[in-house]
């Protein structure tokens, strides 16, 4: 498929999109009985979808790449994501109901969330000959949340190739990381993680010690996120934890995912990796004082601003930079 006509990306994401069904309850249990429902939310969720809406609303040219189903329910999830300006032009949409539904449950008390997936959410991934490879090496960065398998590995080869970056996303894990994922986290340049991650990729037991030895593994940059507790940096500039900034949490559904999209544009905008660490913190830190995984992120001048009043100059630390513009 041609580019011609398309304004350049700067980031591209193949992974993950859903439509969330969030529902925000005095407690889970509860709400499974009808009782104690506060709030009702039909928004699109997913790691890389989120974290391009969340870089698209921070200003950067965004596209994303993967399925949908051709029901409603496939055309709502799409459309979450043209109201934050994400191409789409490269969507591959199967005949059929839309399988990647979510209904998130959101405790009231703490905004922690429970999860309940469709059976078969990944069961029709992208495939390697679906990929258009001047639309992914013609941007910046592509992101990738380690779905669509055989895929993903192609692109990130293609972008190495081609001298841009690759960011991935390791999920939250307790458990093993798989050995596909481990080939994929060999053809990245910043790794940024949930807790448990780069425990389970290195086999050390420490946080600090594992996003260390994580960086032998291929990524230049690993990035380990602890929810409350902030994040731990291991880079060449340094190795530094990044604490999270207090709000008062409504929902922390998608932060992460929002951490990262804010990383991303940290990126394009050649800061350092302390400052980049910051300006996710923040983003993160303003989405968990609403409801929703997107509904709370601010632009980047409101970040700024949330930056400010609590003492950081983002823009003086990080010197003159203009931003990522559309």
């Amino acid at each position: 498929m041609s580019t011609a006509g398309l304004e350049r990306l700067q980031i591209v994401g193949l992974g993950l999109a859903t439509l969330d069904v969030l529902l925000r309850c005095e407690h889970s249990e509860r709400a499974s009985r009808g009782l104690g429902l506060r709030d009702f939310l039909l928004e699109g969720g997913g790691p890389v979808a989120t974290a391009l809406a969340a870089a698209s609303k921070l200003g950067a040219r965004t596209g994303f790449v993967g399925v949908a189903g051709s029901d409603l329910a496939g055309e709502c999830k799409l459309d979450s994501l043209r109201r934050y300006g994400v191409d789409l032009s490269r969507v591959v949409r199967r005949p059929g109901p839309e399988r990647q539904v979510i209904l998130v449950w959101v405790d009231v008390a703490t905004g922690e969330r429970t999860f309940m997936g469709l059976p078969g959410v990944m069961d029709d991934a992208v495939r390697p000959q679906e990929l258009d490879k001047d639309y992914i090496i013609g941007a910046d960065i592509l992101h990738l949340d380690g779905c669509h398998g055989e895929a993903a590995l192609v692109a990130a080869r293609w972008m190495r190739e081609s001298g841009r970056k690759v960011v991935f996303d390791g999920a939250q894990t307790r458990g093993t990381v798989g050995e596909r994922t481990r080939r994929l986290v060999g053809c990245v340049d910043v790794l940024i993680c949930g807790s448990g991650f780069a425990q389970a990729l290195t086999g050390e037991t420490e946080t600090a010690a594992a996003c260390r030895a994580a960086t032998a593994l291929g990524p230049e940059i690993v990035v380990q996120t602890e929810g409350a507790r902030g994040s731990f940096t291991a880079s060449p500039s340094g190795e530094f934890p990044t604490p999270a900034f207090e709000v008062d949490v409504v929902d922390t559904t998608g932060a992460g995912d929002v951490f990262h999209g804010a990383y991303l544009v940290g990126l394009l905008q050649g800061w350092d990796p302390e400052r980049i660490a910051v300006f996710a913190s923040a983003v993160a830190a303003m989405k968990c004082m609403k409801v929703g995984g997107r509904a709370g992120v601010g632009s980047f001048g409101e970040t700024v601003e949330f930056l400010r009043a609590r003492g950081v100059d983002l823009l003086g630390r990080a010197g003159p930079a203009a931003k990522p513009g559309r």
